[in-house]
């Protein structure tokens, strides 16, 4: 309640209480205190009775508390250090040389990099030193791994462009970068039809995407670069059109290799049928009537167990239906948005230092250049999205493992020798499962050698295209400053 003057009045201990009738001209102070001790007694009055106020009211560090919720507030919007209260189209992230192009709806956000444009800008961090310019004549496209983006092959695409002497690509496979983040929640064709429209997060996508860029560069065969995830996108691209790869190198690859080649299990197998059909042929000489019927009732149990294997087969469709309809429903779901966010936030950075064989070698730049794609509105559901994709392909399809010794085009595996996140014993395995592979493992590097070990990575590329192509030996050399 408002103090008045009258509260101040019978609060303060100089003043007397007031007559109740009182001449208009009749003064009601009492005759020692005049009017300058009256107006310093309901100052210092009006002080005290503010202060008791103050310290009093339970919301007297109101303020203060407000700015405390609004930093708490502000550390709970922000994901890996990015505030996700303002976030924008992917397209305004873009870079001064960042170029989209649509592909099934979906803007496709990539770089190219031309030997031929690129030519008389001096290279900042590496020189080529040599006579002659190799022509190659072969485009390649750079493909990222997991929660990566075009950034990742920042310091390489110059280099590799004036190695091949053509176009270097990269893109942005959707859910990562700045590709649009296109809404897939397996909806029906348009009209209506029984026609699903194409996963923009699913393999098939991102394979039909690299060879549509493979077009665009107006080249018959193109040389494809992976990094990690990105070596699965490679390898099915070139199980999907063999005939348009030139080569594969795969980077730090996340392809599960066999623990045992398959040709060592392909000659073991006929060693076992070679034994049984002599075992069988010798029995067959002199063979007990028991055994003639044990036989017999062994053969009708692997009968009966035939029929319930195919009724069961019949039942997997369905019993896939619904597990992928249970994931959807999870991941698609407020919590697992909420999930998704809060792993980021702890464990994104991590993941980046971990990645590295020495975290002291990341700058700044490139924690922004990772995270910046936080800033795209909808990058949670894209991830999640991407998850869901991946999970319901791997169900649905056969291993990639299984195809690997199919591999017919030049290969090369590069790996560093301290990779925490794929061991480089499984690169070294996966070189034994493709035939005819070369295998370079990078001394002191961990999961990133493109951007840890530049200059040795250029080199183990450089080596493979002399080998393979004839590409003019030349040496990349730190530039001098």
């Amino acid at each position: 309640m408002p103090f008045s003057l009258r509260h101040l009045l019978c609060l303060s201990p100089l003043l007397s209480q007031p007559s109740p009738i009182r001449s208009r001209h009749q003064s009601i102070l009492p005759a020692n205190i005049s009017k300058t001790s009256l107006h310093f007694s309901l100052r210092e009055n009006f002080k005290f009775i503010a202060k008791a106020a103050s310290v009093s009211s339970p919301g007297a560090d109101y303020p203060e508390q407000l700015v405390d919720d609004a930093q708490r507030k502000r550390r709970r919007r922000s994901v890996a250090g990015v505030d996700q209260e303002d976030l924008v189209d992917p397209e305004k992230l873009a870079d001064p040389d960042s170029f989209f192009c649509e592909f099934n709806g979906v803007q496709i956000h990539h770089k190219i990099c031309d030997h031929e444009a690129e030519e008389e800008v001096k290279e900042q961090s590496f020189q080529v030193t040599g006579s002659g310019v190799a022509r190659l004549g072969l485009p390649m496209i750079l493909l990222h791994g997991f929660g990566a983006s075009v950034f990742s092959w920042d310091r390489v695409m110059k280099p590799l462009a004036r190695l091949t002497g053509s176009k270097v690509l990269a893109f942005d496979r959707p859910a990562f970068g700045l590709t649009s983040r296109a809404s897939y929640l397996g909806q029906q064709g348009v009209g209506g039809g029984d026609a699903r429209p194409l996963n923009p997060y699913s393999m098939a996508f991102s394979v039909l995407v690299t060879l549509s860029f493979m077009d665009l560069l107006g080249a018959g065969k193109a040389i494809l670069m992976g990094h990690s995830a990105g070596c699965l996108v490679a390898v099915n691209t070139y199980f999907e059109a063999p005939e348009k790869v030139a080569a594969l190198i795969l980077v730090a690859p996340a392809i599960f290799a066999p623990l045992i080649s398959q040709k060592v299990v392909k000659e073991n197998e006929m060693e076992k049928a070679n034994k049984i059909e002599n075992g069988e042929s010798n029995l067959n000489v002199h063979q007990h009537p028991f055994v003639r019927i044990w036989k017999a009732l062994c053969k009708l149990c692997m009968g009966l167990i035939g029929v319930a294997f195919g009724i069961l087969s019949g039942m997997r469709d369905m019993v896939s239906s619904l597990y992928i309809k249970a994931l959807s429903a999870i991941l698609r779901s407020a919590f697992a948005v909420m999930l998704v966010r809060m792993i980021m936030d702890k464990f994104g950075i991590l993941a980046i230092r971990n990645a590295w064989f020495d975290a002291n070698q990341i700058t700044d730049h490139v924690l922004q250049g990772y995270t910046k794609p936080l800033r795209s509105k909808g990058w949670e559901m894209a991830l999640l999205e991407y998850t869901l994709a991946m999970l319901t392909d791997s169900a649905s399809k056969p291993p990639l493992t299984k195809r690997l010794a199919e591999i017919s085009c030049p290969v090369l595996i590069i790996t560093g020798d301290t990779d925490r996140l794929v061991p480089s014993w499984n690169a070294e395995r996966l070189s034994w499962a493709i035939p005819g592979s070369t295998l370079e493992v990078i001394k002191n590097c961990g999961h990133l050698p493109h951007e840890e070990r530049v200059e040795e990575f250029l080199l183990a590329v450089e080596r493979f295209l002399q080998k393979v192509f004839g590409v003019s030996n030349r040496q990349f050399s730190p530039a001098a400053a």
